[in-house]
């Protein structure tokens, strides 16, 4: 058996869907399992055990030149399954092309009725909503079965000692992630100095990020005023970002895909939701974890399934109400 797995968004979305790789390795140990990328995202599977090779999309350049001519690519490879994970149209016009036996995905792809395979896929705000996990898992139920798989990376002994470089010795450390591509999703920087006050004085205090969040957390570590605040924004690649966060004693991020990550490794984290809400099926699945979110009952939250760049009533009440007081400390 030939698998492709496709996921083309942020890196999140792309962490949630391992647990398809996980799931098809169990049932068919001897398959071929592909997975098809934007950009960028490449470096979640550097030396994978399960997975043969990674396609990437270049989606953010020549993104249809470069789709016609990865789709041509995808036909020479002659999968027996195509799994779309995605809800749009360009990943639609993949598996289409693709000249796979077999497609899968999701009912809201605006292709999806040229696909062998429809699956539902709702998202819901009421406590008891399905977690996206499942709802991924559910592109191969059919071919696998119905028990839940968490996500997993597999950072490797080097990105272990990368991780690690970046400690200073002789202390434990917490983690905190404190951007967003999405501002209503991030917990703004004096919120966050509220809560590294909080931290207790042994603790070094790391400042995670990727190439883009350099000044956010260059500036909040200045502003803190505490030797043990340092930023290591962009000098790790992902997945040693994931095996630094597994040895931390606790990882603060937001509605984001280090909260994926956490998830990813099984490392202790705080989720901080701030526009939106657990409930839509992207909460943090390690095995202790916790969830911070405002105490106040706002009829303006959630404000929208991805954050937006500004808060629409200009108040940020479900960030700013956020007190320090909810954070669990590293024991």
């Amino acid at each position: 058996m030939k698998f492709l797995i496709i996921q083309t968004a942020f890196i999140g979305d792309v962490v949630l869907a391992t647990p398809i790789v996980e799931k098809l390795r169990q049932h068919y140990p001897e398959a071929q399992i592909d997975f098809l990328v934007r950009r960028g995202n490449e470096g979640l599977f550097t030396r994978h055990p399960f997975i043969r090779k990674v396609w990437v999309w270049e989606k953010r350049r020549r993104k249809y030149s470069h789709l016609w001519h990865l789709a041509g690519q995808l036909r020479q490879e002659h999968y027996d399954w195509v799994v779309n994970c995605q809800r749009f149209a360009a990943s639609g016009l993949l598996t289409v092309f693709s000249g796979a036996r077999h497609t899968v995905g999701f009912t809201k792809n605006p292709l999806s009725l040229l696909f062998s395979r429809r699956i539902s896929h709702a998202i819901g705000e009421a406590k008891g909503s399905v977690h996206e996990v499942y709802r991924n898992l559910a592109l191969v139920e059919h071919l696998t079965d119905s028990s839940f798989q968490m996500p997993r990376l597999y950072p490797s002994e080097e990105d272990e000692r990368a991780a690690l470089s970046v400690v200073p010795a002789g202390k434990p450390w917490v983690c905190i992630a404190p951007t967003s591509v999405w501002f209503t999703k991030q917990f703004p920087p004096h919120k966050w100095l509220e809560v590294i006050a909080r931290i207790p004085e042994r603790y070094t205090i790391l400042l995670l990020g990727g190439p883009g969040d350099v000044k956010a957390c260059e500036a909040l570590a200045r502003q803190a005023a505490r030797p043990e605040v340092h930023s290591v924004a962009g000098r790790l690649s992902l997945l040693a970002s994931a095996a630094l966060m597994r040895r931390a004693a606790m990882n603060y991020v937001n509605d984001s895909a280090p909260l994926h990550l956490a998830s990813a490794v099984d490392a202790p984290v705080v989720a901080i939701f701030c526009s939106t809400v657990p409930a839509f099926g992207f909460g943090p699945l390690s095995g202790r974890h916790y969830i911070v979110e405002t105490l106040e009952q706002l009829p303006c939250r959630p404000c929208g399934l991805h954050g937006k760049k500004a808060c629409p009533k200009g108040h940020f009440a479900c960030a700013e109400s956020i007190r320090a007081e909810q954070f669990p400390m590293p024991e």
